[in-house]
């Protein structure tokens, strides 16, 4: 079924890189003139879990395999049979899954056949067979049937092949039950020529010659390819280099010679995770050849999640909407360069409404709630589809949704911010339970990882506070030493980066891990887990802790809930000549996560205080801090603790701006503007500029109206704080 991909049109349009490559476009295989005819690069699209690569490489499949032979290969899927031969490894199992593919029936020409690819996996796969062990070569034959069909067509050819073979070697004048690689290979070999090749297909048997130590005689080349592959290391390199080029030649015939004429365009090869071993495996000897001067005019298509990955270290590199319509790739003389790197870009806001539109095409959700998932997810286009999809089932009786109070319940509009929509439950395919939104993006962004640990290190914000949870709430979960650094190490491996403010550094994957910190237990009201791991790092930070750090303390503060102690800082604090550390100590103080509740969100708290309607009363002395202060300390306190509020629901990724929350913070900053008896222009700027940020969907900037995003208690990235923590 074709996918409704946002944001890739540099690839898929009429004139886009797809069509450039293969000659024909995407929709209504029209031709299009080759960008580079002779010499085609491989296009490797790069880029981390989530943004699509996988999506693409699908959809190619999907547009081109009606009108020319295309194959998709997953390299992280490939896996042996339940009881595999010697002959088998993950290169022998993926060529025949290719050829098998690209055998499937075009529009107007014949199913590419591919006689030099069987010739030599029935070489390889026949290393260990013996007379002694007929039901070996009876299942390792059984399974190279496919492959044998592409070169005879008729219905039993399978089954009679491997009759005739065991037959022959039956009948064959070697005596030894020792596996005799070269020796059965030929005899096998000899078989297929003979009784299923027709005259004309022998002759491929001849591609062997250029086998090292062939000589120019195929049928030697086979036999010493054999004896290559099960010698093992180099050797067996060497002949899984020459079987993905054997598939290459027979696509080249299929597409030369008397066959000319009748196909348009170029066969399709699509490698997912080719950052893999396997995919460099199927794509560094094609690379070769393609650098020694040998065309193929193939277009090949993977994906690498790695962006600086070794095998791309001389690629040459665009960012997705520079090749819409044209690439302006030039060969170099380093093997490598004949790749073509595609940094797969994020979806803009535009894309993301376009999203969101399809799932909700009369508008009933926020207007604002596009663009707020666009910034929670930076624009990966897997949480955009989830959300997107998850947002559109929201508004409509009987979807899935977990803690409504009733089954087909439905929520208010004004209840849809993105951190609701983490909360629900959305159906992916129909033989399939629905699934948590927040639950089936982690699992796609960290597959096979242990959730538990990185959620835990997700409240870190540098390595040391990583390594300081680690010690304190994941002691003995690994025996193989520092589990922070062993889950550094697992994170920059799948390209998630690993920063100093954060030990998590990506805002999606961050929130969708504290989402899981905060709920794992299912024990509303206490949240047990969430807690004791952000009391451990309030503990750390407060004086005499292993990184005493004011800003950090009273950050982990407010993630508890607790804010009298954070507005009480910033009264005292107020007055100091360095009001730009000032206000850099409030936006971090208040990045806090918001400790919410779960199920469906209802109003939030944080906006009565900041917009001053908080019931009488609600508050204690304690939380408030007005206890013992004098009138003026009192308004001072009641101010910043509106402005603080307002600044922490502004702030938070998993909400929704609210324009009389926006107003309100500008109003009490010109007001504190004017109590500050030095640093009032500052402060005067701010209430200009955070506003426009805000509105424009971006971090409050440091020094207010700059670019500038640095870090925590300072008045740029280019400054520490200076009062301690090593994790700044």
């Amino acid at each position: 079924m074709e996918r409704e991909l946002y944001g890739r049109e540099a690839i898929f349009g009429n004139d886009g890189l797809a069509a450039r490559l293969t000659g024909l476009t995407p929709y209504g295989s029209a031709r299009v003139a080759y960008e580079h005819r002779d010499d085609p690069p491989v296009a490797v699209l790069t880029g981390g879990r989530g943004m699509g690569k996988t999506a693409v490489l699908k959809q190619l499949r999907h547009l081109y395999r009606e009108i020319t032979p295309v194959a998709l290969v997953d390299c992280e899927a490939v896996v042996p049979p339940a009881d595999p031969g010697p002959g088998w490894t993950p290169v022998t199992g993926a060529l025949p899954e290719l050829a098998t593919q690209l055998t499937a029936k075009v529009h107007a020409a014949r199913p590419v056949q591919f006689p030099r690819l069987s010739l030599g996996l029935v070489a390889v796969a026949s290393i260990s067979w013996t007379r002694e062990d007929e039901t070996r070569a009876q299942r390792d034959l059984q399974s190279l049937g496919p492959v044998l069909a592409t070169v005879d067509t008729r219905g039993d050819a399978a089954t009679g092949w491997v009759t005739k073979v065991l037959t022959k070697l039956a009948a064959s004048a070697f005596d030894s039950v020792v596996p005799l690689a070269g020796m059965v290979a030929e005899a096998t070999i000899e078989t297929v020529l003979e009784e299923t090749f027709s005259r004309f297909q022998r002759r491929s048997a001849d591609w062997y010659g250029s086998y090292p130590h062939a000589g120019g005689n195929g049928r030697i080349g086979l036999r010493q390819l054999a004896v290559d592959f099960e010698r093992g290391g180099d050797l067996r390199r060497r002949a899984e280099d020459h079987l993905v080029l054997a598939l290459v030649a027979d696509l080249v015939r299929a597409y030369g010679g008397l066959a000319r004429g009748a196909r348009r365009g170029r066969p399709v090869l699509l490698l997912d995770n080719a950052h893999t071993l396997l995919g460099r495996q199927l794509v560094e000897p094609v690379l070769r050849q393609r650098a020694s001067g040998v065309r193929d005019q193939i277009a090949l298509f993977a994906s690498s999640r790695a962006r600086n990955h070794e095998g791309l270290s001389h690629a040459v590199r665009r960012r997705l909407p520079e090749v819409a319509h044209g690439s302006h790739w030039v060969r170099g003389s380093e093997v490598t360069s004949g790749i073509l790197a595609v940094e797969l870009t994020a979806l803009g806001p535009a894309h993301v409404q376009a999203a969101f539109d399809r799932h909700d095409p009369v508008g009933r959700t926020p207007a604002g709630l596009a663009r707020g998932v666009h910034r929670l997810t930076g624009g990966r286009p897997l949480g955009v589809a989830l959300l997107a999809q998850a947002a559109g089932e929201a508004l409509v009786p009987g979807t899935p949704r977990p803690g409504s109070p009733r089954p087909g319940s439905t929520s208010q509009p004004g209840s849809l911010v993105p951190g609701a929509l983490l909360d629900r439950a959305v159906e992916l395919r129909e033989d399939r339970a629905p699934v948590r939104v927040a639950d089936e993006l982690l699992a796609r962004l960290l597959p096979g990882q242990q959730l538990d640990v990185l959620s835990v290190l997700a409240a870190a914000h540098g390595e040391d506070s990583a390594r300081l949870l680690a010690t304190a709430r994941l002691r003995g979960r690994s025996l193989d030493g520092d589990v922070a650094l062993q889950v550094r190490d697992v994170l920059r491996a799948q390209d998630w980066p690993v920063g100093p403010e954060y030990f998590v550094a990506d805002p999606l994957l961050r929130a969708l891990l504290l989402h899981r910190l905060r709920f794992q237990d299912d024990d509303h009201p206490y949240y047990a887990v969430w807690r004791a791991v952000h009391e451990t790092l309030r503990s750390a930070y407060a004086p005499g802790g292993r990184c005493p750090s004011v800003p950090h303390r009273l950050h982990q503060e407010l993630v508890l809930g607790r804010t009298g102690d954070c507005v009480t800082h910033l009264r005292e604090r107020f007055t100091d000549g360095d009001v730009t550390a000032w206000l850099g100590s409030l936006r971090f103080i208040a990045s806090a996560p918001y400790p919410r509740p779960p199920g469906p969100a209802g109003p939030d708290p944080r906006r009565a205080v900041a917009l001053g309607r908080e019931a009488a009363g609600s508050r204690a002395d304690g939380e408030t801090g007005l206890a013992g202060l004098g009138e003026r300390a009192v308004e001072l306190q009641l101010q910043l603790r509106r402005l603080l509020h307002a600044v922490w629901l502004l702030s938070d990724p998993l909400a929704l701006p609210d324009e009389e929350v926006i107003d309100k913070m500008a109003h009490e900053l010109r007001q504190l503007s004017g109590r500050h008896p030095t640093g009032n222009s500052v402060l005067w700027d701010a209430a200009t500029h955070w506003p426009q940020d805000i509105r424009a969907w971006r971090p409050l900037s440091m020094p207010p109206g700059s670019a500038d995003t640095g870090g925590p208690g300072t008045g740029g990235s280019g400054q520490r704080r200076g009062n301690g923590g090593p994790d700044a």
